[in-house]
């Protein structure tokens, strides 16, 4: 059987992109490899409906609703090999099996590379975060931290005044004496000491072993696409200091007809909020493109 639509990946953006195709008949399949990028998050905030919801219970009850669409097909897996074929695409599942649609919409994530500090990849998305519109309203205006780790650290240290005492660790990242001085006037303090490690809830140990308890602390990761097929699919990429993406236009249409692109995977800096409003616009571009070409 060759389906209208498969769609790789199985988490926020996918099953927003399976239901305007479910809800016009349209056959539809959905491979995922159980991978959540807010795996490690118990509680999703800013979302209108489900504030303050576990994270896991919206990708449940999503996963529920489109599957109890009769065409929507789910299969675990993970995607290893996509071929271009005579009007669509073979996608080769866990090397031992494949399915063929005529579109293909990519809702796959990225993977976050942590800063390596000892201590931050055991309380990333329980202490330490990588959004504060996600998380900073539940640190109480209390102490927070931000690592500087990327460009795109200082202007997150200017954000964080507005949920709390902000301190950012320079932690040996060369940030501009202009950006410094901006980071003051926000009320920023500026901790030009080394990290050691973070221990207990968000404690951080410096290398001349003082100690800074923080109520969370944020960090930038750098967002790389870790599938390799996306790459030989040929679609362009772009780049930035948050890391890599698949391009897109506004209808979610990536460089290669026939394939969609959406959620994490396709968006510098993203939400569950954005990876649901992409995926929802992608699922209608694949299904009009269906019918006009």
């Amino acid at each position: 059987m060759q389906h209208d639509v498969a769609i790789i990946g199985g988490s926020y953006a996918g099953l927003a992109a399976a239901m305007p195709l479910a809800r016009a008949r349209r056959n539809v399949v959905i491979i995922d490899a159980g991978q959540r990028r807010n795996r490690f998050a118990e509680y999703s905030h800013g979302f209108l409906t489900r504030d303050g919801t576990k994270a896991s219970e919206i990708a449940q009850i999503a996963k529920e609703q489109v599957l109890a669409y009769k065409t929507v097909q789910w299969e675990d897996g993970s995607v290893k090999r996509i071929e271009k074929v005579n009007d669509g695409f073979a996608v080769c599942i866990d090397a031992t099996r494949s399915v063929t649609a005529r579109r293909l919409i990519i809702a796959a994530g990225i993977t976050d590379q942590l800063p390596e500090i000892s201590g931050l990849a055991e309380r990333w998305g329980k202490t330490i975060f990588h959004c504060p519109y996600c998380h900073g309203y539940e640190l109480n205006q209390g102490k927070i931290g931000i690592i500087a780790s990327s460009e795109h650290s200082a202007h997150m240290a200017m954000m964080l005044p507005d949920w709390g005492k902000t301190t950012i660790f320079i932690n040996d990242y060369p940030v501009p004496d202009e950006l410094l001085v901006q980071l003051k006037a926000r009320g920023v303090h500026i901790e030009n000491r080394a990290i050691q490690e973070i221990t207990g809830q968000s404690d951080v140990v410096l290398a001349d072993g003082s100690v800074i308890q923080l109520d969370g602390i944020f960090a930038t990761t750098k967002c790389t696409i870790a599938q390799d097929w996306i790459f030989k699919l040929g679609c362009e990429i772009e780049q930035n200091a948050i890391g890599e993406a698949i391009k897109t236009n506004s209808m979610k249409e990536t460089s290669v007809a026939g394939i969609f692109a959406c959620g994490d995977v396709a968006r510098l800096g993203s939400s569950v909020p954005l990876a649901v409003g992409d995926g929802t616009m992608a699922g209608a571009a694949a299904h009009r493109s269906l019918i006009f070409g």
